[in-house]
């Protein structure tokens, strides 16, 4: 029966897991810690390597054959949280404490710019702005985002946000991030002078909804 696993510390592969962020770990290792048998760490071990999520590696360990341990991968990695709003809120709000909110908002502008830049050497020259919306989404995408692209009925463009990676942030210093950064990083790129945010989830909204008013 196949094991399910929505967080890293549920059922028996969320546990080893949860081992193995510890420390590399044999399968001989796991069984003991968890308190199962053998060959059933090994089964549980295979599906995490078919799935990306650990790796083995042979070491020597003084005499004899070496050992068969297993660590995790960077996506196995990513299944364990990681605060990064906390740091995040701390930096915004010293700098502003320190600069005032208007060198802020230009360091916001300056940093969405170089992100534009190096999504946009992706496209070739002269790239239609559908083709730059669609690479936007996908770039977004990439960092935890899911984005899709809308097209209206008069042509008009959409970019349709329904996860927010910055929500936490974004909540506290929701014109930082939504009014500037997020609006200086699409203009940049799609190379459009008119972006509206229409509805926004640090505002209460359900989802991040940005409308592209083509020339």
């Amino acid at each position: 029966m196949a094991v399910s696993l929505s967080r890293p510390g549920e059922g028996t592969r969320g546990r080893i897991l949860e081992e193995l962020a510890v420390a590399p770990r044999t399968a001989k290792d796991l069984a003991k810690s968890i308190g199962i048998q053998e060959s059933a760490a090994r089964g549980h071990l295979e599906r995490l390597e078919e799935r990306g999520l650990v790796s083995p590696a042979f070491l020597r360990e003084g005499v004899g054959r070496p050992r068969k341990r297993y660590s995790l991968t960077t996506s196995g990695l990513e299944l364990f949280p990681r605060r990064y709003e906390l740091l995040l809120d701390s930096l915004i709000e010293e700098l502003i404490e320190r600069e005032g909110d208007a060198y802020v908002s230009v360091l916001f502008a300056q940093a969405a710019r170089r992100l534009a830049k190096e999504v946009a050497m992706q496209l070739p020259a002269g790239a239609p702005v559908e083709q730059r919306a669609k690479l936007l989404a996908n770039s977004l995408n990439d960092l935890g985002f899911r984005s899709t692209v809308e097209q209206g009925p008069t042509g008009e463009l959409t970019i349709v946000r329904n996860n927010c990676v910055f929500r936490h942030s974004a909540i506290g210093h929701a014109y930082l991030l939504c009014e500037v950064f997020d609006k200086h990083l699409t203009e940049e790129l799609l190379g459009q002078s008119g972006v509206n945010l229409k509805d926004s989830i640090s505002r209460g909204g359900m989802r991040c909804t940005h409308l592209i008013q083509l020339s």
